[in-house]
């Protein structure tokens, strides 16, 4: 037996070759450049087949590819200190190994590979597609299948080599069950016979399934190829068309700031009407959703008024107003008041980093999930920037003396405009708070108000801030953050609604907030504008004002930023007209008549309402010197996170990367910010694994529970909010900071 088996040919004699292909296999650990925040993470490295691909684990090799890396037009370049550069498709690849003997292993083998493939593709067959193809992307699927097709060649010489010596192997076989007839002997050899047969169908049904592999692979290749050529064209004609519409936007805008002539021809063709004796008529345009109407003053005498707007507004006062001595008084100490606490901030360093870079690939995700790096925040977080509404509190103050709703109602609308006034020149973002973060600002012995608020809510950050003042009111809002981020611009939009309640009369106002964009993502100057409408309604009079914040537009006549707005008792009736600009100031006329006049644009009647000259209601206060190397922040902001003791340890003045980014310090307040960021995320999925717990065991779950704000029903709309429930202040009497997370 054995001797017959010697004697049968053997696949390994001389005059018989495999063919051999040098697949250039390699893998390993190597360190690959991710982004500015993480730097070089390990990743593992698979080089196969003139491609490089690349895990975060060798677990993920069965089910995850991280990236591919086509080495047949790729440029290798060697760096210093175990680096070397790959650069394929218009994009490079940042390598780093363990040592240098590791790093020239990796050359070497990626140099083989790539050599290899371009042999691969030089000698590959025409695809005979009627598209252009790309060259990289044919000379891979050419390598592919050259290596698919010399490997079937392998097994079809391999299974012809099984086909022959099997059957001589079953022809000895045969012949040794005739010669020798014992019944061991027999059942063994008819054994053997059955698993070579077997084998030999295996092999055929192998060799047939490559075959029908490979079939596919041709007859489906000119298809992918042509939709993969689709695609790439589709990409790159929606980046032309977004860079050359972000090249015409910074065109206008250039244009129009250089020679601003369809503007200053409307200012000019006021002035002139103005001039004319016979013409006691001031136009302003109506709101667009809201019944059209002109606004006409009763004064006799137009220039007359204009020079007496004009003086009041220069000097900041507030002549013809309801509280004009008062005022002045306060006014005055309010700025007396702000010089005993700090007026400046150590100056924003000149950190030059491309936002879009970030950006580019975050189109259409919430704002408040996209990782960023300090560089583009402002050493302010959201619930800082949340209590910088109080800027103009004074305005509150003034409107808790009146005793005329619908005049407190001018006062509230004015209000509610110059919340925004701070933010014309912050294009930066403010940092997201912590969940269970907390910030106070005390202002009791000068402004007689303190404030305090607290994060409730991550996903999606929402926080509650209320506020008391001796001064006669309160004032409590509940606020949820949805930002988005449009490739172009980024919007911002406030959901919730802040209620105003006044004590001796108990008016009850609510209203809500406009929605917030930054433009010019791509290329140009950051600007932000406001656009959108506030309803403001007095719940126990039932008295309303809408305010309408006209979107910025390069072609409009209107005055930038402009604000108008029209206050209106329970009947419907008009009583005030508003106007201004959210960042500057607004202005209030009464009515005095109404008429209608003639034709809007759409056939509808214009009301034209007759008013008195316009009070002054709010204006806005200079920036501190040296504001634009300070975050353009005023002067309230340049105090709010200006160190304080016995605060709560969660509060925002205690943050170590706004801290250390204030300070100038940026590398290291990325690295806290990382920190903070990676902790909270640990903690968030040990209360979902808590919740998943309680679920199982049939227990009712319990989320985050917000230390000094509670969940109620709203008693006017109906809907869930945070109210204060009281506590803090005692527990800062008595410094008692027992139940406060550690978070930071």
């Amino acid at each position: 037996m054995n001797e017959l088996v010697k004697s049968l040919p053997s696949p390994t004699l001389p005059g018989l070759q495999l063919p051999y292909l040098n697949t250039g296999n390699h893998r390993g650990w190597l360190y690959k450049w991710t982004n500015y925040l993480k730097g070089y993470q390990r990743r593992w490295f698979v080089l196969s087949n003139g491609l490089l691909s690349y895990y975060r684990t060798q677990a993920e090799m069965a089910h995850t590819c991280r990236g591919t890396i086509p080495l047949a037009t790729a440029h290798i370049e060697v760096g210093d200190t175990c680096h070397l550069v790959l650069t394929s498709g218009g994009r490079s690849y940042h390598l780093k190994a363990t040592s240098e003997g590791e790093c020239q292993r990796w050359v070497s083998a990626l140099q083989q590979a790539r050599a290899n493939s371009t042999l691969l593709m030089h000698h590959s067959d025409d695809s005979g597609d009627e598209g252009p193809v790309p060259q990289e992307d044919r000379a891979l699927t050419q390598g592919v299948l050259k290596a698919l097709a010399s490997k079937l060649d392998d097994l079809s010489t391999c299974n012809e080599l099984i086909g022959k010596h099997g059957a001589a192997l079953q022809r000895s076989l045969s012949e040794l069950e005739e010669l020798r007839g014992s019944t061991d002997g027999t059942d063994r050899v008819k054994a053997v016979n059955e698993r070579a047969t077997l084998f030999r169908i295996t092999s055929n049904a192998m060799i047939k399934a490559c075959r029908d592999f490979l079939d596919v692979a041709e007859s489906h290749s000119r298809r992918w190829q042509k939709t993969l050529q689709y695609e790439r064209e589709q990409r790159h004609h929606l980046e032309e068309t977004i860079e050359q519409l972000a090249k015409q936007h910074n065109s206008l805008e250039r244009a129009w700031r250089e020679n601003p002539t369809s503007y200053t021809g409307v200012e000019r063709s006021h002035e002139g009407d103005a001039s004319d004796d016979n013409d006691e008529a001031e136009f302003f345009d109506a709101m667009e959703d809201s019944p059209a109407f002109i606004t006409v003053t009763a004064s006799g005498n137009i220039q007359h008024k204009r020079s007496g707007s004009n003086q009041s507004m220069m000097s900041g006062g507030m002549s013809n107003d309801w509280t004009h001595n008062e005022n002045d008084t306060s006014g005055t100490n309010h700025m007396q008041l702000r010089r005993t606490r700090r007026s400046r901030i150590p100056d924003k360093p000149n950190y030059s980093l491309n936002l879009w870079s970030i950006m580019k690939n975050c189109i259409g995700k919430d704002l408040s999930k996209i990782p960023m790096p300090v560089n583009f925040n402002e050493p302010l977080s959201m619930l800082q920037r949340l209590t910088e509404d109080l800027e103009y509190s004074e305005l509150l103050d003034r409107a808790s003396r009146c005793h005329s709703s619908l005049e407190q109602m001018c006062l509230v609308a004015a209000f509610s405009v110059s919340s925004y006034s701070t933010t014309v020149h912050r294009t930066a973002k403010p940092f997201n708070p912590l969940l269970g973060e907390t910030y106070e600002l005390d202002r009791l012995e000068e402004y007689g108000y303190r404030s305090i608020s607290e994060q409730v809510s991550h996903h999606p950050p929402a926080a509650a801030h209320h506020v008391t003042s001796q001064r006669g009111w309160t004032l409590w809002q509940h606020i949820a953050i949805d930002s988005k981020f449009r490739g172009k611009y980024i919007s911002v939009l406030p959901l919730g609604n802040i209620h105003l309640e006044f004590h001796s009369s108990g008016n009850h106002y609510v209203w809500s907030k406009v929605t917030s964009t930054v433009h010019n993502i791509i290329v140009g100057k950051l600007w932000i504008d406001q656009s959108g409408e506030i309803d403001i309604v007095n719940n126990t009079t039932k008295d309303t004002c809408r305010l309408k914040f006209s979107p910025y537009s390069y072609f409009s006549r209107d005055v930038p930023r402009k604000v108008t707005g029209v206050i209106e008792d329970r009947e419907g009736t008009a009583h005030y007209i508003l106007s201004g600009t959210w960042d500057d100031k607004m202005e209030s006329a009464k009515i005095v008549d109404r008429s209608q006049g003639c034709g809007g644009s759409e056939g509808k009647q214009k009301t034209v309402y007759q008013t008195l000259q316009p009070k002054l209601l709010w204006k806005k206060y200079p920036l501190p010197d040296n504001a634009e190397n300070m975050h353009f922040f005023s002067s309230l902001a340049l105090t709010l996170n200006e160190p304080e003791e016995g605060i709560a340890p969660t509060d925002s003045r205690l943050r170590p990367d706004q801290r250390l980014m204030e300070a100038g310090v940026w590398d290291e307040a990325n690295t806290q910010k990382q920190r903070l960021e990676e902790c909270q995320r640990l903690e968030r999925k040990k209360r979902e694994a808590q919740a998943n717990q309680a679920l199982e065991e049939g227990q009712d779950i319990e989320g985050h529970q917000p230390l000094w704000f509670e969940k109620r029903a709203d008693d006017t709309t109906g809907e869930s909010t945070y109210v204060y429930r009281g506590g803090y202040w005692e527990a800062k009497e008595r410094q008692d900071w027992n139940q406060c997370p550690e978070i930071f």
